[in-house]
């Protein structure tokens, strides 16, 4: 996978960009004046990012990946990624036929909800998953492929299906696992 230089980044004109950041070549970015990344984070190849988004440390954004910040924003905390066609979206047109859909219509004749979306530490969302407006993924869940996240979670969780619910506790194991490599990315800096 070929990423963009540091030099290609900066011009991209981001909100804030942090260290040892790598974007695809073949990402797509909208509205990067709107996007921030924390550092050691990446994008691959094939994924669209737009709107207001806040993307912490240590994230990755598989292949194939959209994360739509509209105007409310996506907020993806430290170590949180999403995996293959994972899908994220702040807002989202009337589907039950009470206005006109689609970007194309003037802003009077819709009817779109616009919601943040949070998606918390540690978090991963699986391959085909997709997560709707105002949905708070809580620290620490796990979401299962080819699920449909329409409501917020509690921390810790194990989410799947359609609609996505609570199938099992997530072990915390990770938490010790994190301490220890940051400490170690410390050591390492000095």
């Amino acid at each position: 996978m070929a990423y963009c230089t540091d030099e290609q980044l900066m011009q991209m004109g981001f909100k804030r960009l942090g260290r040892n950041v790598k974007i695809s070549l073949k990402a797509s970015i909208y509205d990067a004046d709107q996007i921030e990344i924390g550092d050691n984070s990446r994008i691959d190849d094939f994924c669209v990012v737009s709107g207001k988004v806040s993307i912490g440390r240590y994230v990755h954004i598989a292949p194939f990946s959209l994360v739509a910040g509209g105007e409310q924003g996506v907020f993806m905390d430290d170590f949180s990624g999403l995996a293959y066609h994972a899908q994220v979206f702040s807002q989202s047109d009337d589907y039950l036929g009470r206005a006109l859909t689609n970007p194309t219509v003037p802003e009077k004749f819709k009817l779109e909800t616009k919601k943040a979306v949070v998606l918390g530490r540690h978090v991963i969302v699986g391959a085909g998953s997709i997560i709707f407006p105002g949905v708070d993924v809580a620290e620490g869940c796990a979401v299962g492929a080819m699920s449909l996240v329409r409501k917020s979670t509690r921390p810790w969780g194990v989410y799947v299906g359609n609609p996505a619910r609570r199938v099992m506790e997530r072990k915390k194991d990770l938490l010790e696992l994190e301490k220890q490599f940051l400490e170690h990315e410390s050591d390492a800096a000095i």
